[in-house]
């Protein structure tokens, strides 16, 4: 972690893990095979699965990110690359290319209703699911990592503005006490 934010919640920057692209047809029992052997579990629509050795993040019908610790990145991708060689998939380590933040506090909600046109009442969004939004006027992904607590992704090019814009929405006595 090397930002850290704290107000009505907690902003932090996370570093120290990886992240791998995987694009292709998760219903090819080859493919799916290898994903869940090598990964997690696929997850279903809006969905983040957990497993020992990673977890996989729905980003659309068609993409996953695997989230996996920093010093297996590069072997992940290429063991996923040799085991998938004969099938139409992509696999790409996209670590230096993305940022993610932890949201965490009683209003974490609250914080990214402020810019996210995500229905965050606790009926609408829960634990194992995850959108692909907007913040603000960039594009992000975010999912209840714990009680109170949410990780957002975002391209790293707009890493900066993400944090800003987080320390901003969560300044002591900003939140509406609306969710």
């Amino acid at each position: 972690m090397s930002e850290i934010f704290e107000g009505a919640v907690k902003v932090e920057r996370f570093e120290g893990f990886g992240m791998i692209t995987l694009r292709g047809d998760f219903s090819e029992q080859a493919v799916k095979s290898v994903v869940e052997t090598e990964l997690s579990l696929i997850p279903g629509v809006r969905e983040v699965t957990v497993g020992e050795k990673g977890m996989l993040v729905w980003m659309s019908p068609d993409e996953l990110l695997a989230i996996v610790p920093t010093q297996d990145t590069v072997a992940k991708t290429a063991m996923l690359e040799k085991e998938l060689a004969n099938e139409h998939v992509l696999v790409v380590n996209v670590s230096d290319a993305r940022a993610v933040f932890r949201i965490t506090g009683k209003g974490a909600r609250e914080v990214l209703a402020k810019g996210a046109p995500v229905d965050l009442s606790k009926d609408a969004f829960g634990p194992g699911q995850i959108r692909r939004t907007r913040l603000g006027q960039v594009a992000c992904a975010f999912w209840m990592s714990g009680e109170d607590q949410f990780d957002l992704i975002c391209f790293g090019s707009v890493s900066e503005f993400v944090f800003d814009w987080l320390s901003t929405a969560g300044k002591d006595g900003s939140l509406p006490n609306y969710l």
